[in-house]
């Protein structure tokens, strides 16, 4: 089992990542995520994007560590977020993701890192998580689960099918449940919900068809 963790940039990363960073995981920057990364006192292996934003003092620790750099041109089809994801998912024995990332000034950079944690190629991963600021992300592919035991009972969380319609949603051991629901493409049915506040009962979430996202602000 291998953790990839990729960060990104938008501001620093909260220090709480290093509670969810594993000893072993291979970490890949996205252009300015790599000096957020340093920041935190993490070592990313690779650089990827069009290195349009990482800073000078960056560049300077890439070459000093011997990190893979691939540089692309500024004008092209992808973000650097979903090519670092990419290189992220063709990580031998990858099973897990974490994404890293500030809470950022730019509204369509932090939709755009949402949306791409629905790319079909990650559907492949154990689990797909994201720290965004404060906030926490479980990116919920076809098939897959995740249950909330590390959150305090009472807290508050969404569900959004930020990806288009969501069939065979189950919410289980919340304030408010779901059975085997569908939830149309931008659906706000999911929004504020809590999880269990009963003691040793945590919350469960799953999704049969389609890309869930689930937020705990």
């Amino acid at each position: 089992m291998t953790q990839v963790v990729v960060t990104i940039g938008g501001g620093e990363i909260s220090r709480r990542a290093l509670e969810l960073v594993e000893d072993d995981a291979v970490i890949v920057a996205a252009d300015s995520g790599l000096d957020h990364a340093v920041e935190l006192g993490l070592e990313p292996s690779s650089l990827v994007g069009d290195l349009d934003s990482i800073s000078a003092n960056g560049r300077m620790w890439t070459y000093a560590h011997s990190v893979a750099i691939l540089e692309l041109p500024r004008d092209k089809d992808a973000t650097d977020t979903e090519l670092a994801l990419a290189q992220a998912v063709a990580v031998d024995a990858a099973t897990d993701l974490l994404l890293l990332g500030g809470a950022g000034d730019r509204l369509d950079h932090t939709l755009g890192a949402l949306i791409a944690l629905g790319a079909p190629a990650l559907g492949r991963l154990a689990s797909v998580r994201g720290l965004l600021g404060e906030a926490r992300v479980h990116v919920l592919h076809p098939g897959h689960s995740v249950v909330l035991d590390d959150e305090p009972a009472g807290s508050t969380f969404s569900v959004l099918a930020l990806h288009g319609a969501c069939r065979g949603v189950e919410v289980r051991n919340a304030r408010w449940q779901l059975r085997d629901a569908d939830l149309a493409a931008g659906s706000a049915l999911g929004v504020s919900n809590e999880t269990s506040s009963i003691r040793d009962v945590a919350t469960r979430i799953a999704v049969r068809d389609g890309v869930l996202t689930v937020v705990i602000p």
